[in-house]
């Protein structure tokens, strides 16, 4: 080949986060020769070792990575077809048993418990890192994908190709490009997808915190006046799992309480924590660096054009108050994997819109659902209106004791 062949893909995939090296992951391990996916993975993220870390005792707050996802059973069952949960992401996921949720300007709460409906657990908590790091170690072995470690920083879409340029000067052609390059998308932009977005004014903080009191795999999360404060449980890697002291925290706040929480001295930001969740876990015993990011609702009026897909934030973006981010990019990337894998078997055009609007069906009125009710919850406790509060109060405590609704949210939640 020369070389200007050699820069030519049948799929180029922008972004090395957990929904891009997912996505690069399910086409490269398609290993019949006459449907092998030639792959580019443009991932400005340094290469890792070729090796599966070991278990390992976590001693203080610091020993986590900060961000966090709730895996969902869907999510889980995912990682488990490509080979990767038991060995590369169970010994490092959380289990949460149960759920706790209340309103903390009123009376209302609801407690969601696995053994319900008969099931182990709700989900896992497991760190970002985690998950990338399984995937690029599971992808060094694909000998069917080519990774650029350099930025995009140009597109041009032509008759059936597209044409990428990085930072360092090297040109791609790609016959399919999937942008999983995240909220602030470049392909999206300089494809001229319309979006919809709008800013929540709030701040999302996040931290690792030890506590008084174990969490006893309970995730839980109250809704403020300012926002809602999750506590979500981890593995401190301990041989014994029976008490826990470690959490991730997600504090959605308004901007002014945001900054004001951030230019705390650490003691007293603990204070302000323990008091805001009702010291529930007793004293905040220590702390991580506390980091911030702007939240935004975002949405894509269409996820594809020929020879075009977003995945992921790239196409959507909702309010963390759910966790469910991060479980919508996966199952996109399934979803359009098993399209894009069937179109190939069947001797279609797999980069052609039609057979891509395959994907954008299944999983656009799947997202619209989702990010429509994390609207309404976020506008609903966010609200300071007595009637919509009473309203919401004797709302959660009706859904608490009503057991078949409150299964189905378990149910439609989990993925199952």
């Amino acid at each position: 080949m020369s070389k200007k062949d050699n820069n030519k893909f049948d799929v180029i995939i922008v972004g090395g986060g957990m929904v891009g090296l997912t996505m690069a992951f399910l086409l490269a391990r398609e290993t019949k020769a006459d449907k092998t996916f030639r792959i580019a993975l443009i991932d400005g993220q340094m290469a890792v070792k070729n090796e599966i870390r070991k278990p390992r005792a976590k001693t203080t707050v610091n020993s986590f990575s900060p961000r966090v996802s709730a895996l969902s059973h869907a999510s889980q069952a995912l990682f488990d077809s490509l080979g990767l949960w038991q060995t590369d992401i169970a010994p490092y996921a959380c289990p949460y048993e149960n759920m706790y949720v209340w309103d903390a300007e009123g009376t209302g709460n609801i407690n969601f418990s696995a053994l319900d409906i008969q099931q182990e657990d709700l989900g896992h908590i497991v760190e970002n890192t985690v998950m990338t790091e399984s995937l690029q170690t599971a992808l060094a072995q694909c000998l069917n994908m080519e990774r650029f470690t350099s930025e995009v920083n140009g597109y041009q879409a032509r008759l059936e190709q597209h044409n990428l340029s990085l930072k360092d000067g090297t040109e791609l052609q790609g016959k399919l490009v999937i942008a999983a390059d995240g909220a602030n998308s470049f392909i999206r932009q300089e494809a001229d997808f319309e979006i919809k977005a709008w800013s929540y004014q709030h701040q999302a903080l996040v931290t690792t915190v030890r506590t008084e009191k174990p969490h006893n795999f309970t995730a839980s999360q109250c809704f403020l006046s300012s926002g809602p404060l999750a506590f979500l449980p981890l593995l401190d890697g301990s041989k014994d799992n029976k008490n826990q002291f470690y959490s991730s925290i997600v504090w959605s706040c308004e901007q002014e309480k945001a900054q004001a929480l951030i230019n705390m001295e650490q003691a007293a930001f603990h204070a302000a924590i323990q008091e805001a969740f009702e010291n529930k876990l007793g004293r905040i015993e220590e702390s991580a660096k506390l980091i911030s990011f702007p939240l935004w609702q975002r949405h894509a009026t269409a996820y594809v054009k020929p020879g075009l897909a977003l995945i992921g934030d790239a196409a959507h973006t909702v309010h963390p108050l759910a966790g469910q981010g991060v479980n919508m990019g996966l199952l996109d990337a399934e979803c359009l994997f098993k399209v894009l894998s069937l179109a190939r078997q069947k001797g279609e055009d797999f980069s052609s819109e039609q057979v891509l609007s395959r994907y954008q069906r299944q999983r656009k009125v799947h997202n619209l659902g989702m990010m429509a009710l994390m609207e309404v919850f976020k506008r609903g406790f966010a609200s300071e209106d007595l009637m919509l509060r009473w309203v919401r109060n004797v709302g959660l405590d009706l859904v608490d004791k009503a057991q078949p609704i409150k299964h189905q949210l378990m149910l439609k939640a989990m993925g199952l």
